[in-house]
């Protein structure tokens, strides 16, 4: 039979797979028998695909396992299936339709070939009603998890939403791993909540970062939006390091699913051990339970952003004058623990108006960069703070005088070596029953004090 002729009279994005049953019941490969002309972009999706042939082999194109999934389950069951996913960014429609009576014999030597139809839609934007066209326990289950996600208006303890995933998934072991690619950091979040120290744990045993192992993840998907996986054959050829790590916890089967907002990752979903024979049923909850996780972590992000906006200072980062007084506050008011003992420097630097006068305000921008970069090499322990301009105040809970004036002898010994830099400081040391206000003056006078020697000596830097 004419493939081609037949998939040129279908609407949409079509393409026509065949595989054989065979003798024992087992699955060849699945072989890919033709493509319409609006579908012929697949073809061509790797600069290294073969040329097209009926009955070339799918994977030289493509492998998708959860795509080959339906295409095994439609053509041996006879049954047409219908999909609807968030993958990288789009939302796809995939119908998967069993076809007889191409012309060709059903059976030869006990090995049975079948025929599956695949015709794609895609799209943006969600459509309401496509997420809606579930059975009754993918809505219920959906509607459960979206209740919890939304209830708690904190985030981790919204995320304890991973209790009902792992129902869901029958899994002994659930957790959700955020994602936050603009700042390259992550989050191992399960029932309890954030879980820092299992995500260094998992990145140490995989011999690298939090966020290196979210990129490790994203490549073993191998551009799907999840793995379901009953053996961990898969990941033993993809990422044996992580392969040796699951095997070490008894881990047997897996699932891993991409979350996405819009095309943005922001996360992954990962249970294990789970209840396999519930496999489709799963993935049909997950769908959509992924794309309601999505939202609200994508939400948290740039909440989170802008909080850390309002208190850290973009060119230096560290905290600003807003965080300086929001501290403060905290501690007149008792709303934070008064330390017994607090060490103050106020830190100015020298000749920045003749640098931003003479070499432009770049250039007095990175003398600030390299100043905080000083300061937090000689008091990256304690709160740093760019109070405004060239104005840098240091509050140290809990530090001895002595400690105090050789963290400051240390940043005088760096500015010695950095000789584009120089400082004026001022100090104080106060327990007991202290005004904070009133210390932080006093450190002000004394730093005021320093400066006024330092231009008395060098009249021409001001």
């Amino acid at each position: 039979m004419d493939h081609q002729s037949w998939l040129e009279g279908i609407d949409g994005l079509a393409s026509l797979y065949s595989f054989d049953i065979l003798p024992d019941g087992s699955f060849s490969e699945i072989r890919l028998m033709g493509v319409n002309k609006q579908n012929e972009g697949m073809l061509h999706f790797s600069p290294d695909a073969p040329e097209f042939y009926p009955g070339i082999p799918y994977r030289n194109y493509w492998m998708d396992l959860n795509f080959e999934r339906y295409v095994y389950q439609s053509g041996s069951e006879k049954k047409s299936l219908y999909s609807y996913v968030n993958a990288r960014g789009f939302w796809l429609k995939g119908f998967y339709i069993p076809i007889s009576n191409l012309g060709v014999p059903d059976e030869k030597d006990g090995v049975k070939t079948v025929y599956c139809l695949y015709i794609l839609e895609y799209a943006n934007d969600i459509e309401t009603e496509s997420m809606s066209q579930n059975s009754a326990d993918v809505a219920t289950a959906v509607t459960n998890i979206s209740i919890k996600l939304h209830e708690m208006q904190d985030f981790y303890q919204a995320m304890a939403a991973a209790k009902e995933i792992k129902d869901i998934c029958g899994a002994k072991h659930c957790s959700i791993f955020t994602v936050d690619e603009s700042r390259q950091k992550c989050r191992f979040i399960n029932q309890d909540g954030s879980n820092p120290e299992l995500l260094e744990k998992l990145a140490a045993e995989m011999r690298c970062t939090p966020y290196e192992v979210a990129m490790h993840w994203k490549e073993d998907l191998a551009m799907s939006d999840c793995l379901l996986l009953e053996d961990l054959g898969v990941i033993k050829e993809r990422d044996p390091v992580w392969y040796d790590s699951l095997c070490r916890h008894g881990i047997n089967n897996i699932i891993l699913y991409e979350i996405r907002c819009k095309k943005a990752l922001v996360g992954f979903l990962w249970a294990a051990n789970i209840d396999t024979s519930k496999m489709m049923q799963i993935k049909k909850k997950l769908e959509l339970s992924t794309f309601l996780l999505g939202a609200v972590i994508q939400n948290h992000q740039l909440i989170s952003q802008l909080e850390e906006r309002s208190t850290i200072d973009g060119l230096t980062q560290v905290n600003n004058r807003n965080a300086m007084n929001e501290r403060v506050d905290r501690l007149v008011s008792g709303e934070d623990k008064h330390p017994e003992v607090m060490g103050i420097a106020f830190v100015d630097l020298n000749g920045l108006k003749v640098v931003n006068d003479s070499r432009g305000h770049d250039a007095g921008d990175r003398m600030l960069s390299k100043t905080a970069s000083l300061l937090k090499l000689a008091f990256g322990d304690y709160e740093i703070y760019r109070a405004g301009g060239d104005e840098f105040v240091i509050l140290c809970p809990d530090i001895t005088k002595q400690k105090l004036d050789e963290q400051v002898e240390q940043l005088r010994s760096l500015t010695e070596r950095t000789p584009d830099i120089s400082f004026a400081v001022g100090t104080e040391h106060v327990s007991g029953d202290y005004d904070i206000r009133k210390a932080m003056q006093t450190a002000d006078e004394r730093m005021y004090a320093d400066k006024k020697e330092y231009y008395r000596l060098h009249p021409g830097a001001r």
